[in-house]
């Protein structure tokens, strides 16, 4: 692996056609490159005075967006771009156009997804981020976007998809501070514009039965890893739910078979202890599983000479950047301009960085399986996403690479919920006193209005 081009952060260069342009191919765009057939929205009346009160010049809004699948944006384009003025006609409210918002986005997405991709979210009104840093640049551009900026500002307080509807990650305390920021800057400006961060809850189902397609891609699964598979499909009839039960113990039996695989990996080649030998239970996988994803991010710290503090997302991003920052180089700084030594070794620590990084990325593949998340309700939309994570990890384990595209089980269709609108203003005095604590508050009230959405 040769050493890369700086990470520079990625400012936004909003360009206010490109949505009008964009919104009639959305949903070709969210069927055939999501697998979605329609876009709902539950409580809209709430966005829409949100909106039109940010139009009015009287609240600057932050939208906070629950994120576990990678087609979230796509989701928003659609809720804001079409379901917002539609339903803003109907109550006979008159919104300006485009309806349309700011947000932040990982600096590593535009990595694995293109170069291309972060160039239309730059000309889409988008900021980079590098969270495993303090990203003075990306923090700056957000603050100023809060502020000052024609249209709302969004964001995922999750920070990454964790792939699961009825699961919200431990959310990140930016999005709070970002808010507070935002209060101090208007009050230092003397604006009586409010600051309020307004909830969106989405949720992925599916609207076709997907027991056929899960079935091939079990047996696919069952191949990589050197399982039996069954001689021949799983019955199909109009129980859907019978179907993904008698499914269901080969669905177990690969997440168990690569719990075991991987604890002899780490047990045979960093001298880890683990419990060989002894049957995976329901009352040890979780437990057997924690560990796991203890020792390999472990491994990876050992690597960069990281503490291991936080949750486990925090841990990743940590790891996450500390390769960043051997895989590319400082800005400003040019590969091609270094002496031939140089170069060779700053390509030796990429590759080295890159090897030490594979352990979290498979911890991100495996953080969201868990033992009780099928089983507490038995439902295709809880056994699709649960096998997506299953083939992400099988092909990340059997390639060592990115996987390839997930499988399409079946449509679905997407649900946002807009949320009750949190007031940040009238917490500037707790803010003042006591700054983390205020953010944390806040951060715990909207993880609260995230989870009641569930």
């Amino acid at each position: 692996m040769q050493v890369q081009p700086p990470l520079d952060f990625l400012p936004p260069r909003l360009l206010p056609w490109l949505p009008r342009l964009l919104r009639p191919v959305l949903p070709l765009l969210l069927r055939f490159l999501e697998g979605i057939d329609a876009v709902e929205a539950d409580h809209l009346e709430r966005l829409v005075d949100q909106v039109a009160r940010f139009q009015r010049g009287e609240v600057r809004l932050l939208l906070a967006f629950r994120h576990p699948q990678t087609s979230d944006p796509l989701c928003l384009s659609a809720l804001l771009w079409s379901l917002l003025p539609r339903a803003a006609r109907a109550q006979g409210v008159r919104l300006r156009a485009p309806t349309h918002s700011h947000f932040l986005y990982d600096r590593g997405i535009p990595l694995w997804a293109g170069s291309g991709v972060g160039w239309i979210f730059s000309r889409l009104g988008g900021s980079s981020i590098q969270r495993g840093k303090l990203d003075l640049k990306g923090l700056r551009a957000a603050r100023e976007l809060m502020v000052e900026a024609s249209f709302p500002l969004a964001a995922a307080p999750e920070g990454a998809t964790n792939g699961l509807s009825d699961v919200i990650s431990p959310l990140e305390p930016g999005v709070a501070q970002i808010a507070f920021w935002a209060v101090e800057d208007l009050a230092a400006a003397g604006r009586t514009a409010a600051v309020e961060v307004v909830p969106l809850g989405i949720h992925y189902h599916y609207v076709a039965p997907i027991a056929s397609a899960a079935d091939r891609v079990l047996a696919d699964l069952e191949r990589a890893c050197g399982l039996p598979t069954p001689a021949s499909p799983a019955p199909s009839g109009p129980n859907e739910g019978a179907q993904l039960a008698l499914l269901y113990p080969r669905l177990t039996a690969v997440a168990d078979w690569l719990l075991v695989r991987l604890e002899r990996f780490y047990g045979q080649l960093y001298r880890v202890s683990f419990a060989d030998g002894t049957p995976i239970s329901e009352a040890n996988r979780g437990e057997r599983l924690g560990h796991l994803l203890e020792v390999a991010l472990a491994v990876s710290e050992a690597s960069f000479g990281l503490a291991a503090n936080g949750s486990l997302n925090d841990r990743c991003r940590r790891i996450e950047q500390a390769g960043w920052e051997w895989i590319h180089c400082p800005e400003g700084a040019d590969r091609a301009a270094l002496p031939a030594v140089e170069r060779g070794l700053a390509d030796r620590a990429a590759t080295e960085a890159d090897r030490a990084m594979w352990h979290m990325r498979m911890v991100e593949s495996f953080v969201a399986v868990s033992g009780t998340y099928v089983r507490d309700r038995l439902n295709a939309d809880r056994f699709g996403e649960t096998l997506l994570l299953l083939f992400t990890l099988v092909y990340r384990l059997a390639d060592g690479g990115p996987p390839p595209p997930l499988p399409r089980l079946a449509l679905r269709r997407a649900r946002i919920t807009v949320g009750a609108s949190i007031d940040v203003s009238g917490r500037l005095p707790a803010y003042r006193a006591q700054r983390r604590q205020a953010v944390a508050h806040l951060t715990q009230d909207l993880a609260a209005g995230l989870g009641a959405m569930l």
